[in-house]
């Protein structure tokens, strides 16, 4: 049987290649796409991101792959961003100045504020939680289903996503004083602030989990197929 494709983005502006290897390794097919077209004949997309926000979007436009990953957001398959590529499925970013994302995550993208004794960017280990007033079932049905409240995940940024439906938070996380959204998911579109794939064990997990939804739902489309 054909492994599962996933299109992870290329625009100039991510860590291809280790993402690349980390699904091989769990069992789907990495397509380094730059072509609008071959994102859609894929049965999944990871935007991943490193860098700037504005240069990150006008480099998306350019190639017009802004578009192509809204559409194919529409076909119900699975759509992960990770770090910056988080934030680019954001409305809006406050970065240098106030700019369009992908919007399709309602919500704004903010820099950590500064705090005595904790440096901007965040740069290493922190732990991941269940939001407040919620239990880990709130993870059921996505990447995060075998993972455990309080695990460590590796961050590199200085900005955080503010949804506007906090139903969309999947965890949070604290640096200093500041407790900000590190993960969401709307519907089949899902983002992480860390790096799964920078994060061990714990993280290969989130891929695993990843790479089980991508192949439920290549499935199912495949018995949704007219029959010849």
């Amino acid at each position: 049987m054909t492994s599962a494709t996933v299109a992870i983005i290329d625009y100039g502006m991510g860590n291809l290649f280790s993402v690349a290897r980390v699904c091989e390794k769990v069992g789907l097919h990495p397509r380094i796409c730059n072509h609008p077209d071959a994102i859609a004949q894929c049965d999944s997309v990871i935007l991943p991101g490193i860098g700037g926000f504005v240069d990150a979007m006008k480099a998306l436009g350019e190639r017009e792959l802004d578009v192509a990953i809204s559409e194919f957001s529409r076909t119900g398959k699975p759509l992960m961003g990770i770090c910056l590529g988080m934030q680019l499925l954001c409305s809006t970013s406050t970065e240098f100045k106030k700019s369009n994302g992908l919007d399709l995550i309602s919500g704004t993208v903010t820099k950590l504020p500064n705090q005595h004794g904790r440096k901007v960017p965040e740069v290493g280990w922190n732990d991941v939680s269940v939001p407040n007033g919620k239990d880990v079932s709130v993870w059921n049905n996505t990447p995060l289903h075998s993972f455990k409240d309080g695990d460590l995940q590796y961050f590199v940024h200085s900005y955080y996503v503010t949804p506007d439906n906090r139903e969309h938070i999947l965890t949070t996380t604290t640096y200093g004083d500041h407790t900000f959204c590190s993960s969401v998911r709307r519907e089949n579109i899902y983002g992480f602030q860390f790096h799964p794939e920078r994060s061990a064990e714990q993280g290969l997990s989130i891929y695993q989990g990843f790479a089980n939804i991508v192949k439920k739902t290549s499935l199912m489309n495949c018995s949704l197929l007219p029959e010849r």
